[in-house]
C-alpha cells in the first residue's frame, strides 16, 4: 500500500497538537470534538485494512454529489479515531449510506435531524469489540464510537452535510455524532439479521437505518412476552409520531429488545416473524388523532386508509416487514424502538475486504 499513490492535497500545519485541531475546525472538517491528525502514514494504514485502489469510488455522496473514494473515507476514519481493522466496516456503512433508496441527502439534510444507525451484525462484532451487550448505546467501546463517528465524518466532508447549511436540522440528535452497535446475538433466542436476510453462516453485515429518535420502554412488571408486546405497543401509539403519516413513503422501524424481554417473547412461543406481525397489526391509531395534526399537511397514506372514517385505524408501518427487530442490550428489562425517518429504506451491506 505504501507504494500506491494518494491523491488527496497535503496541507502544512505548525506541529502542534491544538495547532491541528484549530485549522481542523477552521477548515469545517470536525463535529466539534477532536480528531486524529489524518498523516499520510495513518492514511495509508489505515487504507490497508481493507485494500484495493485508494481512488476506487463506491459512488456518488449527495447532496454534494461528491464523490466516495476510498482514500477520503480513510482520511475520514483516521480522523474519528478507527483502527485498520475497523475499516471494512465504515466501507460497509458507506456502501449502505450510498443505496438509492437509503436517500442519504434526504435524512441528513432534512429539518427532522435523522441519525444514521450502524447495526452489525456477524463474528466481526466480537473480533472488533463492536459492543451489543450493556449500555450498547452508550459510550464506552471503541470500535462502536470510532465506526460510527467515521460514518458521520464522511457524511459531513465528503457528502457537505455542515450543519446550517446543507444540514438544516431543527434540532438534531446526539446521534449524529456515532451511533453504532451490534447485535446481541449470544443473547438472542432467534436467528441474527444477517441470517433472517440470507447471509451465509460466518458472514458479517452492517445494516443501516435512519432514525428520528430512540422511545426507550420499561417493561418490569408483567411475566409473560405477550404483555410486553402489549406494552412496547402502547408507547408506540402517541399523537406526534410521524411514522404513521409516512407509510405511503415506506417509513421503517428498527424495534430493539433487550435479552430478557427476548426471551420472555420466546417462551410465549413467539418468533422474530410474530413479533413483526403483531406490532403492525396493534400498533394503529385512529384516524381522528391524527387529523389535523402533527405531520398531516405531508401526510402519505396508501389508498386503502379510508379518510371518510374517523375510526379507520392507520399503522404505524405499511406491512409487517416495515418492522426490523433486533435483540442487542445487557442486563434489565428496558427495550426501544428506533422511529424511522419517513422517506428511506433501510440498507444492508456484507463486510468484505479487498486484499
Amino acid at each position: 500500500m505504501s507504494s500506491v499513490s494518494l491523491t488527496a492535497r497535503r496541507v502544512d500545519v505548525p506541529d502542534s497538537f491544538q495547532a491541528i485541531q484549530d485549522y481542523c475546525w477552521e477548515q469545517g472538517w470536525t463535529d466539534g470534538l477532536p480528531v486524529v491528525p489524518p498523516t499520510e502514514p495513518l492514511v495509508r494504514e489505515m487504507l490497508a485494512g481493507y485494500g484495493g485502489d485508494p481512488s476506487l469510488s463506491l459512488g456518488t455522496m449527495q447532496p454534494r454529489n461528491a464523490q466516495a473514494a476510498l482514500e477520503k473515507l480513510a482520511i475520514n476514519a483516521v480522523m474519528a479515531g478507527c483502527r485498520p481493522e475497523h475499516f471494512p466496516v465504515v466501507v460497509a456503512a458507506v456502501k449502505a449510506a450510498l443505496d438509492k433508496d437509503f436517500n442519504l441527502g434526504g435524512n441528513a439534510a432534512t429539518t427532522g435531524g435523522a441519525a444514521q444507525v450502524v447495526i452489525v451484525n456477524g463474528p466481526i462484532a466480537e473480533e472488533l469489540g463492536i459492543n451489543g451487550d450493556a449500555a450498547c448505546f452508550g459510550p464506552g467501546s471503541r470500535a462502536n464510537a470510532a465506526i460510527g463517528r467515521a460514518l458521520r465524518l464522511v457524511i459531513r466532508n465528503v457528502g457537505g452535510l455542515i450543519p446550517g447549511e446543507m444540514d438544516k436540522a431543527t434540532l438534531a440528535t446526539p446521534g449524529r455524532y456515532s451511533f453504532c452497535f451490534s447485535e446481541n446475538e449470544s443473547r438472542s433466542p432467534w436467528e441474527p439479521r444477517n441470517i433472517q436476510l440470507g447471509y451465509a453462516e460466518g458472514s458479517s453485515t452492517v445494516t443501516l437505518a435512519a432514525i428520528r429518535g430512540v422511545y426507550t420502554i420499561m417493561e418490569t412488571t408483567v411475566s409473560t412476552g405477550l404483555e410486553v408486546l402489549q406494552t412496547i405497543v402502547g408507547n408506540m401509539k402517541a399523537v406526534g409520531i410521524s411514522n404513521y403519516y409516512q407509510i405511503g413513503t415506506g417509513a421503517q422501524i428498527v424495534l430493539v429488545i433487550c435479552p430478557e424481554h427476548a426471551e420472555e417473547i420466546a417462551a410465549s412461543g413467539l418468533s422474530k416473524s410474530d413479533v413483526q406481525e403483531f406490532i403492525y397489526q396493534n400498533a394503529r391509531m385512529p384516524l381522528h388523532s391524527l387529523l389535523g395534526r402533527a405531520h398531516y399537511g405531508n401526510r402519505n397514506w396508501p389508498s386503502w386508509v379510508d379518510e371518510t372514517n374517523p375510526e379507520t385505524l392507520v399503522p404505524i408501518v405499511r406491512s409487517s416487514e416495515d418492522l426490523v427487530v433486533i435483540v442487542a442490550g445487557g442486563d434489565g428489562r428496558h427495550s426501544a424502538w428506533l422511529a424511522g425517518w419517513g422517506v428511506t429504506r433501510m440498507a444492508t451491506e456484507e463486510i468484505v475486504k479487498q486484499v
